[in-house]
């Protein structure tokens, strides 16, 4: 369809633009090339507001009938609080002063129950105008062309004019064309302009204005896209001759269509003569560029079938987004496509401005996990969220968090915009939060953390939140636990703080588990909570390994196994090594060795210091002598002991001095003895070997009353838990005759495994006397 015209219009802008502050937006207000624009940013819930046009004769509301007829349009995005108000240069109270255009204009507002109102103005230069010039905004339709007429109608025009000549009235009127040589009976232009067209000679330029959806328009299909078409004429009949002007005005109503990720609209080529194709430029929000600059910025401009096809990346530069919950999370993306084409002759301009969105989009939020194991921290990336959502709340295993967090959150929050204008939000927590569920898995054979996350995310305004849930976990090596042992005066403390992994392991000592019944037997102390278990191994208990045995004291040594609770593998230990000092002690091994030391300063007669110490075999004298204080060792069965079964395998020494050569009493002395249960001997009598099941138990009686003396430990802390009580021997009845019952208590008695670096062989000195072997102490 193409239509031919003899009159045309010559419009022109110099675009200014302007900043200003006003109240709570920013305002922007500047000079198109063919509209004057005001953009304002309001709150989103500011809704009571309107515009008015103001000139010298007065101040015009703009209701929206009234701006379509004058050349206005307001266009309100609520959900971003964006109104942009745009005017033609030949608006009706567009005021032009030299070749100057004033427009004044009004903004109303209700804040806060107070009426404000902003005035705004702003003066544009233009530049010249083409001869026709048509604007298909988005509420009416305006097309100018120049005064002067360009050409003579042919003979096909005559049909057009022949209700002119008929017509009395030398006034100027306008009739109104439809298809098939359809012509309406003409009228002037204050009848025109009741019906809501504007017609006027301005400028130096005939103006022909009207909203959409008039009853004189009508519409059309040219190459399967959707116009409305005006056809109007202008004539005035002056003496002899008619002036006729023919106007014509055709504009796409396309509202788009989406496909493939692109917002494509579509308007015909061939709505208007001219000749050859016609100039594109096009842009977005009214910033115009080369159809080459707009191709570079992902814009696609195609000609199929005289139809322009203009696609738009939904996600291009200067649209709107706006987000939606129904059910999940969506968007639409709101574009206001501004498009220039201009014929290869330069005589016909045709603008087109129109706001395309397209259909609810779904709108998937990522996630990542960006935990480093080594760090101990989850680190959960949440991205990809709307501009216009915000994240309200959290949920963290079952656990609502409001957002902002307080300060003494264990956890933290870092919001950051992406270069695409959308949010992401950076969560991080300790693996050893307590919020976050730790259990072994036995399939990984490794301890596993769970993080469950549930962000709640709010459109502004919006009724229904949007819920979105992810899940991250952690694997760590499950290692095995380790006790934190301490040394006391009394023996050796092992304490172990309780992890949920616990349950993996058993502890024991030696092959023996530590249960409550072994604690009782073996006279161990334990208390186990919650929080941490501990165990005090007094120093006279099962498991201790003796070494550097001497009189100044000795070392013991205590070890807690780690065993796999299904293979009882030992997969770790904690040994403590402490060194005691005891002015008496007396041990008795399981392979038959007896070591005491025993302080005679009890028996020995006051201010006497004897020449030398033996047992009941006179040759057997001691491995060190400190004083009143010896040190023995020797096989339990040797120098004279004497053996004893009742119930028990009993060995009894007994340890005498001289004095100045002279033998002291019989009858004086400090009897010692190890006693073995007899069960444990059932290889005594089969072997040559001594081979006790268990260790035996030490005794020393002194024959007369001693003070006790305190063992302790250097450098050793203060004890933490009670030092276990002595046991008292009960005086037996023997046959020996140098045998005396005990009359005191006897000293610290020790049960041991194993004693070390002591010798279990002897060889004769030069006067006899039994010696254990050189170095045999170290």
């Amino acid at each position: 369809m193409k239509f031919s015209f003899c009159w045309v219009v010559f419009l022109s802008v110099w675009a200014v633009a302007g900043c200003d502050l006003l109240a709570e937006g920013v305002l922007q207000m500047e000079c198109h090339d063919s509209y004057f624009m005001i953009a304002i940013d309001l709150p989103v819930a500011e809704q009571d507001f309107h515009f008015e046009a103001v000139d010298s004769a007065g101040v015009y509301p703009l209701t929206e009938q009234y701006a379509a007829e004058c050349g206005y349009s307001i266009n309100v995005l609520p959900f971003v609080g964006y109104v942009e108000f745009r005017a033609s240069y030949l608006s009706c109270h567009t005021e032009k002063k030299g070749n100057l255009f004033e427009f004044k204009i009004n903004l109303i507002r209700n804040l806060e129950g107070k009426v404000v109102t902003h005035a705004l103005n702003r003066t544009c230069s233009p530049l010249p105008w083409s001869p026709r010039e048509v604007f298909c905004e988005v509420n009416y339709m305006e097309v100018t062309v120049q005064h002067e007429p360009t050409c003579q109608p042919g003979a096909s025009d005559w049909n057009t004019l022949r209700p002119v000549y008929v017509s009395p009235v030398s006034d100027w009127q306008v009739t109104f064309h439809k298809p098939d040589d359809q012509q309406l009976q003409p009228m002037n232009f204050t009848e025109a302009r009741k019906q809501g067209y504007a017609v006027e000679l301005i400028y130096g330029r005939i103006l022909f204005r009207t909203p959409y959806g008039q009853p004189d328009s009508y519409n059309t299909e040219v190459n399967g896209v959707p116009v409305e078409v005006v056809h109007a004429s202008i004539f005035s009949r002056q003496s002899w001759f008619v002036v006729m002007i023919d106007l014509f005005a055709a504009c796409s109503m396309s509202q788009g269509s989406f496909a493939g990720g692109y917002l494509t609209w579509k308007t015909p080529e061939t709505l208007y003569s001219s000749r050859g194709s016609m100039k594109v430029s096009l842009g977005i929000n009214g910033d115009l560029v080369e159809q080459e600059v707009a191709e570079q910025r992902g814009f696609i401009v195609n000609e199929d079938n005289s139809t322009l096809e203009i696609s738009i990346p939904y996600k291009a530069k200067g649209g709107y987004r706006k987000s939606h919950v129904s059910g999940g999370l969506f968007v639409f993306y709101l574009f206001n496509l501004y498009v220039k084409r201009v014929s290869m002759d330069g005589e016909t301009v045709v603008r087109s401005y129109r706001t395309l969105d397209t259909p609810l989009l779904p709108h998937p939020l990522v996630t990542e996990d960006q935990t480093v194991l080594q760090g101990g921290v989850f680190t959960v990336f949440l991205g990809n969220v709307p501009d216009d959502m915000e994240l309200t709340s959290i949920q963290l295993n079952g656990q609502q968090f409001k957002l902002p967090l307080p300060s003494d959150s264990t956890f933290m929050i870092t919001e950051k915009v992406q270069p695409d204008n959308t949010y992401s939000y950076t969560l991080k927590m300790l693996f050893s939060d307590p919020l976050v569920v730790q259990e072994f898995s036995k399939e990984h054979a490794a301890m596993l953390h769970q993080l469950n996350i549930n962000y709640t995310l709010m459109v502004p305004g919006g009724s229904e939140p949007y819920h979105y849930t992810t899940s991250v976990t952690a694997l760590l090596d499950v290692s095995p636990p380790v006790f934190e042992a301490n040394c006391t005066a009394s023996g050796i403390t092992f304490m172990l703080v309780h992890q949920p992994s616990d349950y993996l392991w058993e502890f024991s000592i030696g092959t023996d588990l530590l249960t409550m019944e072994l604690v009782t037997r073996r006279g161990y102390i334990m208390s186990n909570n919650s929080q941490t278990l501990v165990l005090t191994a007094p120093l006279h208990t099962p498991g201790y390994v003796y070494r550097d045995v001497s009189l100044r004291g000795f070392y013991g040594t205590f070890e807690i196994l780690v065993r796999d609770g299904d293979t009882s593998k030992v997969r770790a230990s904690t040994v403590k090594k402490c060194f005691f000092e005891s002015r008496e002690f007396i041990m008795c091994s399981t392979d038959g060795m007896m070591t005491v030391a025993a302080d005679l300063s009890g028996v020995i007669p006051s201010g006497q210091m004897p020449v030398n110490f033996h047992l009941y075999n006179k040759l057997c004298v001691p491995n060190e002598v400190n004083g009143t204080r010896v040190l023995f060792s020797i096989p339990v069965n040797s120098c004279g002991s004497v053996v004893k079964l009742r119930g028990n395998v009993t060995y009894r020494n007994k340890i005498f001095y001289t004095l100045n050569n002279l033998p002291s009493d019989d009858d004086q002395g400090v009897t010692v003895q190890c006693s073995y249960p007899l069960h444990g001997l059932s290889r005594l009598f089969s072997v040559y070997r001594f081979e006790s099941d268990t260790e035996g138990k030490g005794t020393i009686i002194h024959d007369v009353q001693t003070t006790p003396v305190v063992t302790h430990t250097e450098p050793t802390p203060e004890p933490k838990t009670t030092t276990p009580t002595t046991t008292t021997a009960a005086p037996q009845k023997t046959i020996i005759p140098n045998y005396l019952p005990a009359h005191h208590p006897p000293a610290h008695y020790i049960r041991v495994t194993r004693v070390h670096s002591l010798p279990n062989v002897f060889y004769r000195g030069s006067k006899g006397y039994f010696h254990a072997k050189q170095n045999a102490i170290p």
